[in-house]
C-alpha cells in the first residue's frame, strides 16, 4: 500500500469523525480543498473501497444512515472519544497530514519533541508484537556504568515527553520500567516469552500518577486545596482519572484523589507552587512541607 493511499484513509476517518455525520457530497467538498485531491473528486466506487480498507486496517466501520440524506458516520465513535492508542494514532497521522498539506503553515505549528521515541520505540513495539525478548544496554541516572541484560517487553508508556518500556527483567522478581532515552543499545533476540494473561497495562498503572510503581506506595485518599485560577486549570486538565471536586467556593476548590502518593505525584503538586496545598494524608503533607523547608534553606529564606 502506498503512503499516499494510507494518508487518504487517515484523512477520511478524521473528516467523518470530526463531522459526526456527513454526506458524500460534503466529503468531496472538503476533499477538493486538500492538495491530495489534485482538483479531482473521489469517485463513489473508490470511496466504498476506502471504507472496506479502513475497516480491515483500523477496525473502524464507516456506516451510512438514510435518515436526513444518506449521511456517513463512524460506528461506535464513543469508543474513540474515550482515548486510547487508536485515537492517538489517528490524531497523530491526521495532524501530520494536515501539516504536509499546508506547507506554508509548517513554521507556525510548534510541537514538543519526544527524543526517546525516535530510535528504539519501533523495535520495542515490534518485540511486543512478536513476543520475543529484547537485549538492551542501559545506564540509569544512578549508575556509573551501563549494564546489558534481557527484558521481556510488556508495554510502553509515554510520560512527560519520555517513552518508557515496562517489562520483566529475569534478574528481578517484579517487572520494572526503563526509560528509552537511557538505552544505548536495544536489539530483539530470538528467545520467545509468554505475556502473562492476567497482566492488564492500563489497570496496572491506574493507581499511579506517572511511571513510578515500585516504591511500596499504597492507594490512599489524597485531598488538595487549589487556589484561584489554578483550580480552573486542574478542573479542565485532571491530574488523575480519580479526580473529584468535593468543594468549590469563590477563592479555592478542594479536589480528592484515590491514588498512590508517589514521588511523581509529589513533584507534580510542587510544580504548581503556592497555588496547591496538600490537606491529607498527614504524612504526605509533611513530605511536601519538608521539601518546602529545604527550598527555603536553599534560597536563604530562613
Amino acid at each position: 500500500m502506498s503512503h499516499s493511499l494510507f494518508n487518504r484513509y487517515i484523512w477520511l476517518v478524521d473528516t467523518i469523525f470530526r463531522a459526526g455525520s456527513i454526506t458524500f457530497e460534503e466529503i468531496n467538498e472538503r476533499w477538493l480543498r486538500t492538495e491530495m485531491s489534485e482538483g479531482k473528486e473521489i469517485p463513489l466506487r473508490t470511496f466504498h473501497n476506502h471504507r472496506e480498507a479502513i475497516e480491515q486496517m483500523f477496525d473502524i466501520n464507516i456506516e451510512c444512515s438514510r435518515r436526513g440524506g444518506f449521511k456517513y458516520y463512524i460506528e461506535h465513535a464513543e469508543d474513540m472519544e474515550r482515548g486510547g492508542v487508536r485515537q492517538w494514532l489517528l490524531n497523530t497521522f491526521a495532524v501530520n497530514n494536515l501539516i504536509n498539506e499546508s506547507h506554508k503553515l509548517k513554521s507556525r505549528i510548534l510541537f514538543e519533541e519526544i527524543p526517546s521515541g525516535q530510535k528504539f520505540l519501533t523495535s520495542a513495539i515490534e518485540a511486543m508484537r512478536d513476543g520475543v525478548r529484547l537485549e538492551l544496554t542501559y545506564q540509569s541516572y544512578g549508575s556509573y556504568e551501563p549494564k546489558t541484560f534481557q527484558l521481556e517487553p510488556y508495554c510502553v508508556k509515554v510520560f512527560k515527553q519520555r517513552w518508557y518500556l515496562f517489562g520483566r527483567n529475569p534478574r528481578y522478581e517484579e517487572p520494572r520500567i526503563y526509560a528509552l532515552d537511557r538505552m544505548q543499545v536495544l536489539e530483539p533476540t530470538t528467545e520467545k516469552f509468554k505475556m502473562p494473561k492476567s497482566f492488564d497495562p492500563e489497570a496496572f498503572f491506574s493507581d499511579s500518577f506517572g511511571i513510578i510503581i515500585g516504591d511500596d506506595s499504597k492507594v490512599e485518599e489524597v485531598k488538595i486545596k487549589v487556589k484561584g485560577a489554578q483550580a480552573t486549570y486542574i478542573r479542565a486538565l485532571p491530574l488523575h482519572h480519580s479526580q473529584e471536586e468535593v468543594k468549590m467556593i469563590r477563592d479555592f476548590s478542594i479536589f480528592r484523589y484515590y491514588i498512590k502518593p508517589s514521588f511523581d505525584f509529589k513533584q507534580e503538586l510542587l510544580s504548581h507552587g503556592a497555588a496547591v496545598e496538600v490537606i491529607k494524608p498527614e504524612w504526605f503533607r509533611n513530605e511536601i512541607m519538608k521539601t518546602v523547608k529545604e527550598l527555603r534553606v536553599l534560597y536563604n529564606l530562613v
